[in-house]
């Protein structure tokens, strides 16, 4: 199992465990949390509405394809640590990480 916190559009924090031995991506593990990720293209990276920013732990998730950071730069609030949850497979690489959600809320 991994651990990670998430932080709501609120600033509340939470920690989540999920498992590491199923290819879940995080935003199939934030929508499976309930919080309120539209993925309105379903994980395809073309939408950013998974938009989050890694507030910790972003080294060891290696930089964003081309195809990603063009959906994060036409943002209208894109950071440095931005990321699309949809891109990011859960594995030991988010074992203490903090993520903030950005995208959208419903």
């Amino acid at each position: 199992m991994i651990n990670f916190t998430v932080e709501d559009h609120d600033g509340n924090r939470q920690s989540i465990e999920a498992p590491d031995d199923m290819g879940l991506s995080l935003m199939e593990v934030l929508k499976a949390s309930e919080y309120p990720v539209l993925a309105t293209c379903g994980g395809m990276a073309l939408c950013a509405t998974c938009h989050v920013e890694i507030l910790e732990g972003k080294s060891e998730l290696g930089v964003a394809t081309d195809t990603e950071l063009d959906q994060l730069e036409a943002l209208p609030e894109y950071f440095p640590t931005s990321r699309l949850a949809c891109q990011i497979r859960i594995s030991d690489i988010l074992e203490g990480s903090v993520v903030k959600l950005r995208g959208e809320d419903n």
